[in-house]
Order: structure tokens, then C-alpha cells, then sequence
């Protein structure tokens, strides 16, 4: 039997569709700026002098980066009201967004900070310049400026990998294209506009990645 096609019932659900896009710009900026953060800080305990920390680190970054970002979801939002701990679907999103980016860009930004010569360290040094002085305007700038068309793309791919989160009942756009598919039922016009708005959602994200990349770095460095 054929198929007819009908995006038109898309347009009742307007709303739910608006609502996931902005859950799922939420969630992506959230994670992303606690989830850089985490992991320059992650990226200055790989490179320092005390073992144990390094150790700690980079445990943490090899439990992340091995298992599913799926399951570290479920164990968040279903594992831990075991031990006591509850919170609310979105904020057990943000966190799981949060923890697995800081884990990936903390590789990331260690890259590019072992990346930074050492004699530009050792001239800082010697100007009278302090460690955090030196970390912040010798190693940290140059070190980001080279790793960030990788980060960008890390920060895509988390974005993309938010849409699990329905899975918890996170209102983001999956979400949302479940929600109006099971009310219509007309799963292929709602997953294909879901579809392009996650296109969408990649290409204005990298682009404004790119141009915040071209501002804070040198001209030409930092394009994705």
C-alpha cells in the first residue's frame, strides 16, 4: 500500500518542537562550558609533577571514554537514588553531558598543551611570570588554539549524543519527535524533521564554534 505523505500535522505540535530544540541547545551549552572546564582543569592535572593526581585523572578519563555514554546516563539518573542521590531528568542530562565531555576534551586539551615548546615556558620563567600566570597565558591560549576544531567536534558530538537522553524523559528534540510520532502516528514525518533539525542544530553550532574560535585565537587557526 502507498505511502501519503502528511507534514502538515507537524504544524499542531509547533510547541513541543520549539521546546525540544531549546532543551537541547540547553543541555548542550551547559554540558559544554562545565564540561571544557572540567576538562582543562583535568588536562592541568595530566601534566603535573604529582603522580597520584595523574593517576586519578586519567583513571577517571579511561573509565569514560570506555564504556557507553548510554549506560553512564542510566547509571546517574537510575543507579545512584540507590545511594541516596536523586535529581531531577534534566539535571541527571547535564551531568552525564558534563562528566563525558570533561573526560574526552581533557585528552583533547592535553594534546595540545604537551604540544607547547618548552622554551617558551622556560622564557616565561624567566621573565618573573608566576605558574598560574604561565599555564594561563603561555600554555593554555597557544595549547587551545591548536586542539580547537577537535574540541568543536567533540562538543558536536556530545550535542548529538543528547538525544539518548529521552530515554530518562529529558524533553529534549528526540524526545519531542516520540512524543508527537505517537500521537499522530506518522513516525517518518516527524523522525525526518527531527533528522533536519539535528542537522541544523551540527552546522549553526560548528559554525559558531568556528567564529568564537577565530576571535579567541589567531585568524585562520581555529577554523573547523
Amino acid at each position: 500500500m502507498a505511502y501519503t505523505f502528511d507534514f502538515s500535522s507537524l504544524w499542531d505540535y509547533a510547541p513541543v518542537l520549539v521546546h525540544g530544540v531549546a532543551t537541547t541547545v540547553g543541555l548542550t551549552v551547559a554540558g559544554t562550558v562545565l564540561g571544557v572546564g572540567i576538562g582543562i582543569a583535568g588536562a592541568a592535572a595530566r601534566s603535573s609533577a604529582s603522580r597520584p593526581l595523574r593517576l586519578a585523572v586519567g583513571a577517571y578519563v579511561e573509565l569514560i571514554r570506555n564504556t557507553p555514554f548510554l549506560v553512564q546516563l542510566f547509571f546517574i539518573f537510575f543507579g545512584l537514588p540507590s545511594l541516596g542521590v536523586r535529581m531531577p531528568e534534566w539535571a541527571a542530562a547535564i551531568l552525564a553531558m558534563v562528566i563525558n565531555l570533561g573526560a574526552y576534551s581533557t585528552e583533547i586539551i592535553r594534546a595540545g598543551i604537551d604540544a607547547t615548546p618548552k622554551g617558551q615556558v622556560e622564557a616565561g620563567a624567566s621573565l618573573g611570570m608566576t605558574g598560574p600566570q604561565i599555564f594561563r597565558y603561555i600554555i593554555l591560549g597557544p595549547a587551545m588554539g591548536k586542539i580547537w576544531p577537535a574540541l568543536s567536534s567533540q562538543i558536536v558530538i556530545v550535542m548529538l549524543g543528547s538525544s539518548v537522553c529521552s530515554q530518562i524523559a529529558t524533553e529534549e528534540l528526540s524526545f519531542a519527535a516520540n512524543f508527537i510520532q505517537s500521537r499522530n502516528f506518522r513516525p517518518f514525518e516527524a523522525y525526518f524533521l527531527a533528522t533536519g533539525l539535528y542537522l541544523a542544530l551540527a552546522v549553526g553550532v560548528r559554525w559558531i564554534l568556528a567564529r568564537m574560535g577565530d576571535r579567541m585565537f589567531m585568524k585562520g587557526t581555529a577554523r573547523a
